[in-house]
């Protein structure tokens, strides 16, 4: 009897390992035709000019011709065949995408068609798409509040679809964000220029202030304080690092219940970066107090769009529920018009 209950549960155990595989295929397979239509239907002819290489290479040896400029002289050939010849070079083409993508807790929040962390693998491989495409690599750093993932560059569709796969189903060790941990590993590894993607929805990376910072003599108030403020400092000047070498676009993702609560009255909340951790807590959500949470959330979201501004950042915000799409496009055609300038 013992036996025949252990076989029925390792039984069901495998089919319902099987449905959710069957479930993630279908979700991989529906997210690279919706992100291949849209880079072969609106994002093709804008990629290479809102994207270019850096540099020059070596192309080819012909020989000399009137008008050719004389520090394009190869010396060696012409010392060798004993005709002047001159070195042709092409722009280098080929470019490393690298993908730097929040995974944390926080991206599990989803009230309007898919949670933020579908949100980001569409988006994602809208970019990765895009790469491949134009034969250029796609790499992956996955953060939470330290790096966990890392996927080395590479081309090809299949790598692409493992690079979502990984976005889709990696269980994150931790569950805090902070973006400074991913831009401080790209800064370390990357040795030259990428285009740079970091795709997160940002939550606490800026210290508040005035009087919605925390304040009073609790304990260990003021230490926190200070650990915002430094990790506000460490995202600032990640930022100013990535951007001198590589061209890097922010994009936050949200939810519209993270922007406006309605007011329920007395409600049990659960963080989802401290779940398991930090516990159910019961908030007062009375109309005063969500016209305040209002407010805190754009002035955090000003701060956060103040930065952006200050380090001549390039980027954009996506929220669940609404045409996904819509915002990469204008932002291809923005870019493509700024690069014809």
């Amino acid at each position: 009897m013992a036996r025949t209950t252990a076989d029925s549960r390792a039984e069901q155990a495998r089919e319902e390992a099987k449905a959710r595989t069957a479930q993630l295929l279908r979700e991989i397979r529906r997210i690279e035709i919706q992100t291949s239509r849209l880079v072969n239907q609106h994002l093709a002819g804008s990629y290479q000019s809102v994207f270019k290489g850096q540099g020059v290479a070596f192309s080819e040896v012909r020989q000399y011709t009137p008008g050719d400029d004389v520090r394009t002289i190869d010396w060696n050939v012409t010392a060798r065949t004993g005709e002047p010849h001159v070195k042709l070079f092409a722009e280098e083409r080929e470019l490393t995408v690298m993908l730097v993508v929040d995974m944390s807790a926080s991206l599990d929040l989803g009230t309007r068609d898919f949670d933020k962390r579908s949100l980001v693998a569409r988006l994602a491989a809208t970019f990765a798409f895009s790469a491949i495409r134009n034969n250029d690599r796609v790499g992956l750093i996955g953060f939470t509040d330290e790096v966990e993932v890392f996927v080395p560059p590479r081309s090809g569709r299949k790598h692409v679809l493992a690079v979502v796969q990984q976005l889709l189903t990696h269980e994150a060790r931790h569950r805090g964000t902070r973006p400074a941990a991913g831009l401080e590993y790209l800064a370390r590894l990357a040795r030259g220029h990428t285009v740079a993607i970091l795709i997160s929805d940002f939550v606490d990376v800026l210290p508040e202030e005035g009087p919605s910072a925390p304040s009073g003599p609790g304990p260990g108030s003021r230490g926190a304080v200070s650990r915002h403020e430094e990790g506000a400092r460490a995202f600032e000047h990640a930022l100013k690092v990535v951007r001198r070498r590589h061209d890097l676009i922010p994009i936050r993702v949200e939810d519209p219940m993270e922007l406006e609560l309605p007011a329920l009255g007395l409600v049990a909340i659960e963080d989802l970066e401290l779940l398991g951790l930090g516990g159910d807590e019961f908030i007062d959500m009375s109309p005063r107090r969500a016209a305040r949470y209002r407010e805190t959330v754009a002035a955090e979201r000003e701060r956060f769009d103040q930065l952006l501004r200050k380090l001549r950042l390039d980027g954009m915000s996506i929220r669940c529920g609404d045409n996904w799409q819509k915002p990469l496009v204008h932002f291809f055609a923005r870019r493509a018009r700024r690069m014809r300038r």
